[in-house]
């Protein structure tokens, strides 16, 4: 798994390159958003690789993604909001 964090790391990496040898434009929220995958499948990684059953990890993992997908809606409504 964490093979797979890795080559996923250097891929978007080398995208961004490959856009900017291009001259190709791209949008900040692109980045923000692939560093945010890669963070993600890092952590996921990291958690799959602890010691602790699993069907432990398989539940925690679905609460877990379930919570941030909830705070990250909450976060961007909130923004939207307060820009009106």
């Amino acid at each position: 798994m964490i093979a797979v964090a890795v080559l996923a790391s250097l891929a978007f990496v080398g995208w961004l390159i490959y856009r900017a040898v291009k001259r190709k434009p791209f949008k900040a929220y692109v980045v923000s958003y692939g560093v945010a995958c890669v963070a993600g499948v890092f952590t996921y990684a990291f958690f799959l690789n602890m010691d602790i059953p699993q069907l432990v990890k398989i539940v925690a993992s679905i609460f877990l993604g379930m919570a941030l997908i909830v705070l990250a809606a909450y976060l961007q409504r909130r923004r939207q909001l307060g820009g009106l």
